[in-house]
């Protein structure tokens, strides 16, 4: 308030009782508002699971209701001087290490094809690099087995037929190498093409005027300035391939190659089942990726990557010249090689009538195909049950995930909340932890809570929500990093409630990076297999457990290949949603 002097006719400001600095105390507690709410929420979603887990690695019975723990011990961790825990262990690393780098290379090359080139049919590209996430990683392999097999495979019989001197072995660490790279490409792409659609290009600009070409300006300007994306793409990519089954259990076990996940298979599946010393291996793994957690995250504080402002901008675009059209066809490759190929060979295992054949002429011969499967499996009790389990979960899922990720990330990257850190790692514990082992705890968990959600399509979302929250986090975490807070802070030092200034400022800045998340949950939930394999039964059951199902079982192979593909059409068209009304930008 303004008031006059009586005396000296000066004017002078008396603050109003309101606006008196809040007590240290009060500010403390204020700034858990907001972190001490999520980190309660992803201590149930998360910890306690995770909690389970450390139990059953340090007592010498696993959690069962009505049962003993029995006694503490340190004995399960013996099996990490097993011979086959230390291949394993070196087997999945050199498989993480290389598919990452494979995945980065076809995902961050397609990204910026797709977001700052002059590539020919750009909007072509940019559904190449999503369309991957169509097919689960264990149809995948499953489709890729038929097609490397040394024996069977239809390329070798292709070859034989052509007279050629070729021939193709998957069963090996260079074809589990090979497929795992392929489908998990999209997700570098997607966290790359977000961050590189959104940014700024003055400084890009500033290097071109200056007289750098095209080349060194990428080197020296853009791809730097893409530096959380790539490298929390890399991580999540890293982590997600060194815990991945199917694809091993498929590709590498077949040619003796031990990797930690068909390892901890084995170990939760001998009877009785060895969950203790499953569990003692994943604490290892938990410390492996805080680890490298860490260090990613000291990397990235060393300088600032803003690139995105409140004032509109055009996306530069990089002129490939001459390689506009090779570029197009190294595409085309990757997407015969994702997706063109593995689709004809699910859609030919559907319709051929003998699971076996010696040539491509056998399939000239009279009533080599029959149709009938696909009328089979759509007009089935179980297809609709399943369909409609799995959309309602996956897009139920994905929502929530997309929501509690941005407001993990804000937390931890806008404001000066308590916990920030924790908030973090806490979100990133289950990537640390192998599916297989994450599904046993969360199994435990819902046996012991008193509401009962075991066996209904709610304990799903809740496991899926948990699951996936690393890949959400990450995915956001890039994106709010990259946004300039300015206009944020402009509309609150004019009155407007941080709230309000959020949704109103930041939120639509970050539209396509809201899309982008919602979308890569999507797929996630869409293609989950190992953890509801734990938690479904007959009415909860999903697409990707009836797949799995019928493709174990030899005599409905053909019924599970016509169900994969589909699948892979509802996971197109719940793809095309979110690109469509969310997430409309130039590409």
């Amino acid at each position: 308030m303004t008031i006059a002097d009586p005396r000296s006719g000066q004017l002078t400001v008396e603050r109003p009782s309101g606006d008196r600095p809040a007590p240290k105390t009060r500010r403390r507690r204020g700034r858990w508002v907001l972190s001490g709410p999520l980190l309660l929420v992803l201590a149930f979603l998360i910890l306690v699971p995770a909690a389970f887990v450390v139990v059953a690695a340090f007592t010498t019975n696993t959690p069962r209701p009505g049962s003993s723990l029995g006694s503490f011990t340190f004995g399960h961790f013996a099996i990490l001087g097993e011979g086959t825990f230390v291949s394993g262990l070196i087997n999945s690393f050199v498989i993480g290490l290389c598919g990452t780098v494979l995945a980065l290379l076809i995902g961050g090359s397609l990204a910026f094809l797709a977001a700052r080139s002059n590539v020919p049919l750009r909007r072509f590209v940019f559904v190449v690099g999503l369309m991957p996430l169509f097919l689960p990683s264990y149809v995948g392999a499953l489709a890729w087995s038929m097609m490397g097999s040394p024996r069977a495979g239809l390329l070798n019989i292709a070859f034989r037929d052509l007279g050629l001197p070729f021939s193709v072995d998957l069963y090996s660490m260079g074809g589990t190498i090979f497929v795992l790279a392929l489908f998990y490409a999209p997700y570098p792409f997607l966290m790359i093409h977000s961050a590189m659609s959104m940014m700024n290009p003055d400084l890009e600009d500033a290097a071109a005027i200056h007289g750098g070409s095209a080349l060194r300006m990428l080197r020296e300007v853009t791809f730097p300035l893409a530096m959380p994306a790539i490298l929390g793409s890399g991580l999540l990519v890293f982590v997600l391939i060194l815990e991945n089954f199917p694809v091993a259990q498929v590709l590498a076990t077949p040619g003796d190659v031990e990797t930690l996940p068909t390892f901890l298979y084995q170990l939760m599946n001998d009877s009785p089942v060895r969950g203790n010393e499953a569990s003692a291996i994943a604490i290892v793994l938990v410390a492996i990726v805080a680890a490298v957690t860490l260090l990613q995250r000291r990397a990235l504080a060393k300088r600032s990557y803003t690139t995105v402002s409140g004032k509109g901008v055009r996306v530069r675009r990089v002129a490939l010249g001459r390689w506009r059209w090779p570029a197009l066809a190294a595409v085309l490759v990757y997407f015969a090689l994702s997706i063109v190929l593995p689709i004809l060979t699910l859609l030919l295992t559907a319709v051929k009538r003998s699971a076996y054949m010696e040539s491509f002429s056998d399939l000239l011969a009279p009533g080599a195909f029959d149709l009938s499967v696909f009328s089979q499996v759509v007009n089935s009790n179980l297809f609709e049950t399943v369909t409609l389990n799995s959309v309602g979960v996956s897009i139920a899922a994905a929502a929530a995930g997309t929501v509690l990720a941005f407001l993990v990330a804000y937390s931890a990257y806008r404001t000066r909340a308590r916990g920030a850190n924790l908030l973090e790692g806490v979100s990133m514990v289950p990537l640390a932890i192998p599916a297989i082992v994450l599904g046993m705890g969360l199994l435990w968990t819902w046996l012991f809570m008193p509401v009962p959600l075991y066996g209904t399509l709610g304990v799903l979302i809740i496991a899926f929500v948990a699951v996936q929250m690393p890949q959400g986090l990450r995915s956001m975490a890039s994106a709010i990093r990259a946004t300039d807070r300015d206009l944020e802070d402009s509309a609150v030092m004019l009155g407007a409630p941080r709230p309000k200034a959020v949704t109103y400022v930041t939120v639509p800045l970050m539209r396509v990076a809201f899309s982008s998340t919602f979308l890569l949950l999507l797929m996630l939930s869409m293609r989950e297999l190992t953890v509801p394999l734990f938690l479904y039964t007959s009415s909860s059951n999903i697409l990707s457990i009836a797949i799995f199902d019928q493709f174990e079982n030899g005599g409905a192979l053909q019924q599970a290949a016509a169900l994969s593909v589909i699948y892979v059409g509802i996971m197109f068209v719940l793809s095309y949603l979110p690109r469509r009304f969310g997430g409309q930008t130039s590409v």
